[in-house]
């Protein structure tokens, strides 16, 4: 009997808009409290829009407003700069 293939969620990123795999993206997370951050697990409650783990993609998110018509929110310049730097430590670029 054949093994059904597991369909593999697919999301665009935001900086770069190519179309990948959910786990290969980042997911930048609005919670129900307003707060906006990075979420390296993809599993923290809120509303989600996805960027390349690159600080390229999330510079370019940025600059097209793309993060904050998706989240539905303002995103302030302090926050902008908290995400790169944990890109930064995360990713290692």
């Amino acid at each position: 009997m054949e093994q059904k293939k597991r369909k593999i969620p697919l999301r665009q990123c935001l900086g770069c808009n190519e179309h990948k795999p959910k786990s290969e993206l980042l997911r930048v997370v609005r919670s129900p409290e307003g707060e906006v951050s990075l979420d390296f697990t993809g599993k923290k409650s809120g509303r989600g829009a996805y960027v390349c783990p690159s600080a390229r993609c999330l510079a370019r998110a940025r600059k097209s407003g793309r993060i904050e018509k998706n989240l539905e929110c303002r995103v302030s310049d302090e926050v902008y700069a908290r995400m790169e730097e944990e890109l930064t430590e995360h990713v290692g670029q």
